[in-house]
């Protein structure tokens, strides 16, 4: 192989080699974006303080609808709540879906 041919093949492998790195870390950027804009808007959020939710009957299985029911005392930064009524944090998967 030549030499002019070498370097413009090495040139393009930087080239392609830059161009993919660039795009990954402005693709890193636009993600930690939208992360941080959904946290920053309170009205993208699953639960609101006084609102009822209801435990999944997997998690309390001898209990009537009505006994797996609390009210949200609190909506933590991390996107769990307090509860009226239960002790600890919850996360959302441990709910029934709110229509």
């Amino acid at each position: 192989m030549k030499k002019g041919t070498k370097r413009w093949l090495s040139s393009l492998a930087l080239a392609a080699g830059a161009f993919g790195a660039a795009s990954a870390l402005l693709s890193k950027k636009k993600n930690m974006g939208k992360q941080k804009q959904s946290l920053s808007h309170p009205g993208d959020v699953w639960a609101r303080p006084g609102m009822t939710v209801t435990f999944r009957a997997e998690l309390m299985p001898s209990r009537e609808r009505e006994q797996r029911t609390f009210r949200v005392k609190e909506l933590l930064p991390s996107g769990r709540v307090l509860l009226d009524g239960a002790t600890g944090e919850h996360a959302e998967r441990e709910f029934e879906p709110i229509h």
